[in-house]
């Protein structure tokens, strides 16, 4: 594998994108706005899955695969999406993408069976995968290092008022229509986003920077990244954790549903444990510059590691209330917050000239693997937190042994 090269840690990169920047403010924004169109697939679907399933004949276990569906095509799709981005820019990329998701949400809203509406989700999914590579890709054509893990810490953070808000916002459209109105919102605000990109972000990838289409060169940037050491490390500790994240969101309906019997308190006590991530972007994004994103994320981990024992042996010896989950929850999520934005930078520090291969790469490991560990956690569901929380457990351990691996023991360094 090849060794980490040096690089200005602080300082942006110097050439400028070939269009006129827009601001930095409306920069982040946009970014987040594309980004959060994948949580509110997502998120507001949570308290339509019993009314989808009512709907469409689908059993309580099969509901979790309209999450699920989303996902495969999430991940799978960013394979294709990444050469896409370095041939022909990352902003006809993304345009076109938009699209294609809003028209699978309308299919999604007039699906007349739970089959057709799970190749509708795999299509939304792999239609919005272009966000998570195009805009990574994005970002890396402007910032590197811990500016580029600055900028991230940002939109994420704004990004994550969606997931905070989504099965709220779910509900609410529940009370004005039935589950295939929140298809057709989700596609409105869509083509909202859509115009708003189409008239304000100009294209970052300068020409002569864009990359032919070919087996060769693919599969040559798929070994590139897969044979950089701190890319190769850093993925796969992301992951981990996000492995553990599906398996909350398949588990947690039924865990406030069966568990603990206040189905009615989903929105919220989801809106809480949610809410930690996003403070814990802002808090990053202040501590980043100064701190770096090595200390940050692997003392993440480790008290993710900690918290997720405490959490485990709780509700194993039968003493968890819904607070009790509620608090310990927003710790972890928290945690996770702090160690997937880093690592999502230091993956990609070496990856810059082929930044949308390599986001897709990175991006088609941790969310297909990821997602489909976390349907297995799901599907592990035993009327306890007890699955959850050990997936949680298991998770932090993984990625401390690979993040320990990648910096070969050289842990918590400010670096």
């Amino acid at each position: 594998m090849s060794e980490s090269r040096s690089a200005d840690p602080v300082t942006p990169v110097t050439a400028e994108p070939p269009g006129a920047p827009i601001g930095f403010v409306e920069f982040v924004l946009l970014i987040a706005a594309l980004m959060a169109l994948t949580a509110l697939g997502i998120d507001s679907m949570l308290p339509a899955l019993p009314a989808i399933g009512e709907s469409l004949g689908a059993s309580p276990a099969a509901r979790a695969f309209v999450v699920t569906a989303f996902l495969i095509g999430f991940g799978v799709a960013q394979l294709v999406h990444g050469p896409l981005a370095d041939r022909y820019g990352r902003r006809r990329v993304l345009i076109v993408a938009l699209i294609i998701y809003i028209i699978a949400n309308g299919a999604s809203a007039v699906a007349g069976s739970f089959t057709l509406l799970l190749v509708a989700r795999v299509c939304a999914g792999a239609a919005i995968a272009a966000t998570r590579v195009a805009t990574v890709a994005l970002v890396r054509d402007c910032y590197h290092g811990r500016a580029m893990a600055q900028v991230m810490s940002i939109a994420f953070m704004v990004f994550m008022i969606v997931p905070i808000l989504a099965p709220a916002f779910g509900e609410l459209v529940l009370l004005f229509g039935n589950w295939r109105l929140i298809f057709w919102t989700i596609a409105g605000l869509a083509t909202l986003v859509l115009a708003w990109f189409s008239l304000r972000m100009p294209e970052t990838l300068a020409v002569e920077a864009q990359l032919p289409i070919s087996l060769t060169r693919i599969v040559g940037g798929w070994r590139e990244t897969i044979g950089d050491r701190l890319s190769l490390g850093y993925t796969l500790a992301a992951t981990a954790l996000m492995a553990a994240l599906y398996g909350y969101l398949n588990s947690v309906q039924p865990i406030m549903a069966q568990t603990f019997g206040r189905e009615k308190l989903l929105a919220l006590i989801f809106a809480t444990t949610s809410v930690t991530m996003a403070a814990a972007n802002l808090l990053n994004s202040r501590i980043v510059m100064r701190l770096g994103t090595r200390l940050i994320s692997h003392s993440s981990v480790t008290i993710l590691i900690i918290v997720s024992a405490i959490h485990l042996a709780i509700a194993h010896f039968g003493g968890e209330s819904l607070i009790v989950f509620a608090v310990l929850q927003a710790i972890t999520m928290a945690c996770f917050g702090l160690a997937t934005s880093n690592f999502s930078s230091m993956a990609m520090e070496n990856m810059g000239r082929i930044a949308g291969t390599a986001s897709s790469v990175q991006g088609f490991t941790s969310v297909t693997i990821g997602s489909l560990i976390g349907a297995g956690i799901g599907q592990a569901y035993d009327g306890t937190t007890q699955p959850l929380t050990l997936g949680f457990l298991i998770a932090g351990c993984a990625a401390f042994a690979f993040v320990f691996a990648t910096e070969r023991g050289r842990m918590f360094r400010p670096a």
